[in-house]
């Protein structure tokens, strides 16, 4: 791999605990309460943002907002919605009519634990959550409409919903194309919305929203080729993405190393977009690069 990661002494394992925890912290605080009625509504929605995962999409749009600017306070919201919608859409593609899991990072899905109508009351909840925490971003006026559409447009048809539907609908295909158009949706169009996102917040200008997005989109494609590998490996019995659980994997269409191969042109497209910005906080990018790439997990 000719890699332009530039390794350093930045401690990405110990950025991703420290943005993690503060990650769910907030989450915690902006999740309704158990206690709160419709106390089973609130009890599922709970579950399902507290069933792990590495919350790389809101540490991406906080890392992205600190980098134009310097500090990522006014993306805290944003990144939370990114997350609440990217659960909400979990919920529903572990459903009977979707995907039917009955476990998810070893645990059992929404749809066990609280019933199929619970769980998909559970999403459209969380999906409207995302959207009002946006909403109470501190941000300008301008900024919130711009924040909305982004989320909104890689939530919808064209985005991570348009990706399940043709995921669905292509289970056994083995069409390069259709299967990166499925990637690019399901899967990379949030790590394109939370990056841009936090640029948004930051008050990033076009070039730089431009720059963000596409280091965002090339590294969303990354990471599923990589989980796509990962989930090939003998003995993993269960899925190792935390995020999406595609029946349509890139190696119906391409080798393991062939896969490895075109992940790291779309890391190195991903680092490269990132040169048009301020140098001076790009560090967690550039390292978050080379985790998806070099992730055994």
């Amino acid at each position: 791999m000719n890699s332009i990661i530039d390794k350093n002494d930045f401690d990405l394992n110990r950025y991703l605990r420290e943005q993690k925890t503060k990650v769910e912290s907030i989450l915690g605080k902006v999740m309704p309460n158990e206690d709160v009625r419709p106390t089973d509504l609130h009890k599922a929605m709970r579950y399902a943002a507290f069933t792990g995962g590495k919350r790389i999409r809101p540490i991406l749009c906080m890392a992205a907002c600190k980098a134009i600017c310097g500090s990522n306070t006014d993306a805290i919201y944003p990144a939370m919605a990114i997350e609440i919608l990217h659960t909400y859409t979990l919920v529903h593609d572990d459903l009977p009519s979707m995907d039917d899991d009955e476990e998810r990072r070893g645990k059992p899905t929404v749809h066990i634990v609280y019933g199929e109508a619970n769980a998909v009351l559970t999403g459209d909840a969380l999906q409207a959550l995302a959207f009002e925490l946006i909403a109470n971003s501190n941000t300008t006026p301008a900024q919130t409409v711009m924040l909305i559409k982004e989320l909104a447009t890689a939530a919808g048809s064209q985005g991570v919903v348009g990706g399940q539907v043709e995921d669905l609908a292509a289970i056994g295909q083995s069409d390069k194309e259709l299967i990166h158009w499925i990637h690019l949706h399901k899967t990379a169009d949030l790590f394109y919305a939370a990056t841009r996102m936090g640029g948004i917040a930051a008050n990033a200008n076009d070039t730089e929203l431009t720059a963000l997005g596409k280091y965002g989109q090339s590294l969303g494609l990354a990471f599923q080729i990589i989980d796509d590998i990962l989930d090939d490996e003998p003995g993993n019995n269960v899925a190792t993405t935390e995020e999406t659980e595609t029946e349509t994997t890139c190696l119906a269409v391409h080798t393991a190393v062939e896969a490895k191969v075109l992940a790291s042109e779309y890391i190195n497209t991903a680092l490269a977009a990132l040169k048009v910005l301020p140098q001076e906080n790009i560090e967690p990018l550039n390292a978050i690069a080379a985790f998806v790439i070099e992730r055994t997990i």
